[in-house]
């Protein structure tokens, strides 16, 4: 695939919402701003098939010829995510339903369900066709699955996706004997005799459902959505020329991106839209990151895939007319996100949109131009960014320079969205960490821990967290016992090792697996509660906080105490130990990776300001690394609304303007600076 061997810039472009008269001169100023690449077409299927069986694709012939003509690129979308209405009234067995079974009705989209036997039908005969059709014209380089996979709602409760359901769960225990051990369903009389009285989790207003179920759904919604999306892509294929990619832009929730990035698709693209950190309907908070929030996103979409494409980057002012009200980007800022993305891994920024729509649902879902069409700022600011991007081609492909990781699992993932105990936990410590490297300038990177997951992958972080692995199975211990040993260090929160892959938690002191590696025994554990004070530990004569969730831990002999609490009802007891395994240190931290604890502990690990010998810059803008054949680069990025001040350790070229630099640098406001190192 070629098509991300260069940096390059795109936009979202949809003919069918404008006159004909119209396309040429927009593809000859998209071309004339930077623009080689439009997506179209994922929400045209009334376009193709406008009665069932009744193909006509003669209207993106024109458009797709007109392309090729101009030289302009063109990723095409498969439109599933929108069924057409004859689809939807004829075959209504094809929507999706609510959580009271009720089905949702024509008029949005994503409102039908991946395992309508139907839906599944129509959308390959329509993939088929459009792949035979197209799968070889000049214009196009790439294909988009669908659009926003598991996007809109993540919950799918027809028909059709109880008995797909009772099918997934028949094939992975076999019997309803194991089911219902696996699911602990002697618990309030739910055992189960046969396989039809199993369903998905509609409403259920008593109580809740079990547990063990609700992961097992969460699962099946994951297969179910990387089905659908193997499916279209296994059909194109057979059609699409070897130098066409597939791929789709997510990253949604209940699905495994991971599996689906590695097995299924060519690369995977991300919709970024960073102004959602401080809509209209947030109240602004000077310790939050705002928009700067956004690299954390990017940063998971890093560990899904290292070198990533942007189908659709912010442009505008954003928001439906019933919802998701966000501003216009500040002068500055189209440029900055734009940059934010390529900084944190993106080869390709595509833009939405080109044109804001006249009509329907997304008319405030702005784009680079408005419903005048006239030349404005955006369209400067795109352009500006893609003159930018050819000067930092040579970082094209280059990885980032991570100085930690943090684990994570799908297992983990997926039961942290049933469990509100373990999300709690998980989202404070993920929030804590990204902030705490954010103000010490320290790039890391999430690391997806898998069963094929090989140690050298591990090997290449000398410091790697594990927050809270609830869930914690003996092939993922043995791992990280190997990383350890040769000299690794370790470091696990709160909450570990007290759940089996089922959910169930078995009879055993926590960490559960982990207690050899750790020397630590779990004695007691608690939510900190409301009417008292957060708790404080001191490690190294500085304080530590330990907030969220607390656990007092019993050090075995061998096992140093590095921390005990000084408040609380725990005063005295240890909360954070050491223990030395092989080569390397395993940490056992009996609380919540906050903000001011995860600070303490990049300081007191030797992560904290990696390049502060190159560039000294205040905690208000961010620093990422960037590292390629022995070369690095930094990208210093300043989001506020004024200028920011960094200091330069040595001469350094900047590539942006091709000056050198030294001394006092004054990085704009909203501006971006990248330097050769």
């Amino acid at each position: 695939m070629d098509f991300l061997k260069t940096m390059s810039a795109g936009v979202c472009y949809y003919p069918e919402h404008w006159d004909e008269s119209l396309w040429e001169s927009d593809l000859k100023r998209m071309l004339d701003n930077g623009i080689h690449t439009v997506r179209i077409g994922e929400f045209a299927w009334s376009i193709m098939e406008r009665e069932e069986g009744s193909f006509d694709f003669s209207f993106f012939d024109r458009f797709l010829d007109l392309c090729a003509s101009t030289g302009m690129q063109v990723i095409f979308g498969t439109p599933t995510a929108t069924p057409p209405a004859w689809l939807t009234c004829r075959y209504p067995e094809t929507l999706n339903a609510n959580a009271d079974g009720v089905l949702y009705r024509h008029g949005g989209r994503r409102h039908y369900n991946y395992n309508s036997p139907v839906y599944r039908e129509k959308v390959a005969l329509l993939v088929g066709k459009m792949a035979e059709h197209w799968g070889r014209h000049p214009a196009i380089v790439g294909w988009q699955i669908d659009n926003e996979l598991n996007c809109e709602t993540n919950d799918f409760l027809s028909e059709a996706d109880g008995k797909a359901f009772r099918v997934f769960l028949q094939k992975k225990y076999a019997s309803l004997d194991a089911l219902n051990e696996a699911w602990g369903t002697v618990f309030w009389s739910q055992t189960y005799t046969d396989w039809e009285q199993i369903d998905v989790p509609h409403t259920n207003a008593i109580a809740s459902h079990n547990p063990s179920l609700l992961l097992d759904y969460v699962r099946f919604v994951s297969a179910s959505a990387l089905s659908f999306c193997t499916m279209q892509t296994e059909i194109l294929r057979k059609f699409i020329e070897p130098r066409m990619f597939v791929t789709t832009n997510g990253m949604f929730g209940r699905l495994d991106n991971h599996e689906m990035a590695r097995n299924i698709l060519d690369v995977y693209m991300y919709d970024s839209y960073p102004n959602f950190a401080y809509g209209i309907d947030q109240t602004w908070d000077e310790d939050s990151l705002h928009d700067r929030h956004s690299s954390l996103d990017l940063t998971r979409v890093r560990s899904i895939c290292p070198h990533f494409g942007i189908m659709e980057q912010q442009s505008g002012a954003n928001g439906w007319y019933n919802r998701m009200e966000a501003s216009m980007p500040r002068p500055g800022q189209l440029e900055l996100w734009a940059m934010q993305s390529v900084a944190h891994g993106a080869d390709y920024v595509s833009f939405f949109r080109w044109r804001t729509s006249p009509v329907g649902t997304e008319i405030y879902w702005h784009g680079i131009l408005d419903y005048d069409s006239r030349d404005n700022r955006r369209l400067r600011e795109v352009k500006a960014f893609a003159e930018d991007l050819e000067k930092i081609q040579e970082v094209c492909g280059a990885d980032t320079d991570a100085r930690f990781g943090v684990l994570q699992t799908v297992d983990n993932q997926f039961d942290a969205d049933v469990d509100h105990w373990h999300g709690r936990v998980q989202k404070a410590s993920e929030e804590g960490i990204f902030a705490a490297a954010q103000e010490t300038h320290t790039t890391f990177d999430f690391v997806d821990l898998r069963q094929n997951t090989k140690l050298e992958e591990l090997e290449r972080y000398p410091v790697l967290f594990a927050p809270h692995f609830v869930i914690l199975k003996e092939e993922e211990t043995a791992l990280l016992k190997a990383y350890v040993e040769q000299g690794g260090t370790l470091v696990i929160g709160c909450r570990t090792g007290y759940k089996d892959a089922s959910g169930r938690c078995p009879m055993q002191p926590m960490p559960g697996l982990l207690r050899e590696m750790t020397g630590t025994t779990v004695e007691e554990y608690t939510f900190r509660s409301p009417a008292e004070d957060m708790a404080e530990a001191e490690w190294n004569g500085r304080k530590l906080h330990v907030d969220c969730f607390m656990e007092s831990l019993q050090a075995e002999e061998g096992t140093e105490v590095l921390a005990r609490y000084t408040t609380s009802y725990l005063k005295g007891e240890p909360v954070l130990t050491e223990r030395t395994v092989g080569k390397g240190r395993v940490l056992h931290f009996g609380g919540v990776f906050t903000r001011q604890a995860a600070r303490r502990f990049l300081k007191n690990l030797g992560l904290a300001e990696p390049y502060e010998d190159l560039v000294k810059a205040p905690d208000t803008v961010e620093i990422v690394g960037r590292v390629k054949d022995g070369q690095k680069w930094l990208f210093v990025l300043n989001y506020l609304p004024e200028a920011q001040e960094i200091r330069l350790g040595e001469e350094l070229v900047s590539l942006l303007d091709g000056e050198k630099a030294e001394g006092r640098v004054e990085i704009p406001a909203y501006s971006v600076a990248v330097y050769r190192i």
